[in-house]
């Protein structure tokens, strides 16, 4: 497990200075920050001297060198659009985009295993054909029409819920979350709902056809064989090698739905770092994307790291010589 883990440290650490780089571009290819900070009419004196302040006049090696020294210290400028530290503004927003992520997943969970659990054991069911159905309907909308369509029922036609913005929200240290406030859950909900909907459909469709080809497997005939009632070989035996996978697919889409939470913050204009990268994507903010890059990456890394542990933990059958991660 020891070499497992270091094999994977490294590995991290190589897709994160890739991810350096790729950010470290943004600053040589997408504008010059000179002419952001200091505008067209500056002079020619000014642009050298800040060119020189800020270091891009030496070469790309040390220029590359000194932005992974600083990205390791979570420090990326200043934002060419707000004029505050990026490392500011990305612990400004990064409660809201976790919070809204975690109750999504959370709800994507709650609600999408077992409706595949029951789709899987009662095929031909009615309501398993309604749920197979609203599956296809959620994989197939596109997130900001259902954001858009929640919106229109819920706020504008029986003004239960609010629309846009994260509510109150309640500081704990350095914390903020609108958990601790009756007003910051009511406007979580929309938006928590309108980013599950998708990770529901999908880990109930993978639920369902893991459990069937599970259902299918010699061990579970042998269980059946032995004598073992139905619900001892459905949630016994089945359900725990159907969770695998999912687990798996699960704690990467965790990451997704941090990383890709953009649209849904855009509709109901909920304060995380989605909406912030649209906003410097706008203004073409390079400090402030790059920083997003890095940070995504870094979570992808750190998940993909989690589920792996995880997955050997829970399937005994599996070695770390073999498996190798996924």
């Amino acid at each position: 497990m020891l070499v497992f883990v270091l094999r994977r440290l490294v590995q991290a650490v190589v897709v994160m200075a890739s991810v350096a780089l790729i950010a470290f571009m943004l600053f040589q290819y997408v504008g010059d920050p000179v002419v952001f900070l200091l505008g067209q009419d500056a002079t020619p004196e000014q642009v050298r001297e800040l060119r020189a302040s800020l270091g891009l006049d030496q070469p790309f090696i040390v220029q590359f060198w000194h932005f992974l020294v600083n990205a390791a210290q979570g420090e990326f400028g200043i934002s060419l659009r707000q004029g505050a530290k990026v490392s500011t503004l990305i612990a400004e927003r990064f409660p809201a985009t976790l919070e809204l992520a975690l109750v999504a997943a959370f709800l994507a969970l709650l609600v999408g295993v077992p409706m595949g659990i029951y789709a899987a054991l009662k095929r031909g069911n009615f309501l398993s054909q309604v749920f197979m159905t609203i599956s296809l309907l959620g994989v197939s909308l596109p997130t900001f029409l259902i954001g858009i369509l929640l919106i229109l029922v819920f706020s504008v036609h029986l003004g239960w819920l609010p629309s846009f913005g994260r509510g109150e929200v309640v500081r704990v240290g350095g914390w903020t979350s609108g958990l601790l406030h009756p007003d910051g859950w009511q406007h979580l909900v929309l938006p928590a709902i309108t980013l599950a909907i998708f990770q529901l459909t999908l880990i109930m469709r993978l639920v369902r056809a893991e459990m069937l080809e599970v259902l299918r497997t010699d061990y579970i005939k042998f269980a059946r064989a032995r004598g073992l009632t139905d619900r001892a070989v459905h949630f016994g035996h089945a359900l725990k090698n159907t969770l695998v996978p999912v687990m798996t697919i699960t704690g990467l889409q965790l990451g997704g739905l941090i990383a890709f939470a953009i649209i849904t913050e855009t509709v109901f204009q909920w304060p995380g770092m989605g909406l912030l990268f649209i906003q410097a994507v706008t203004f073409a903010d390079i400090p402030v994307m790059a920083a997003y890059l890095c940070l995504i990456a870094l979570i992808f890394v750190v998940i993909n790291l989690i589920v792996d542990l995880l997955y050997f933990v829970v399937d005994p059958r599996l070695s770390v010589g073999k498996g190798g991660g996924h």
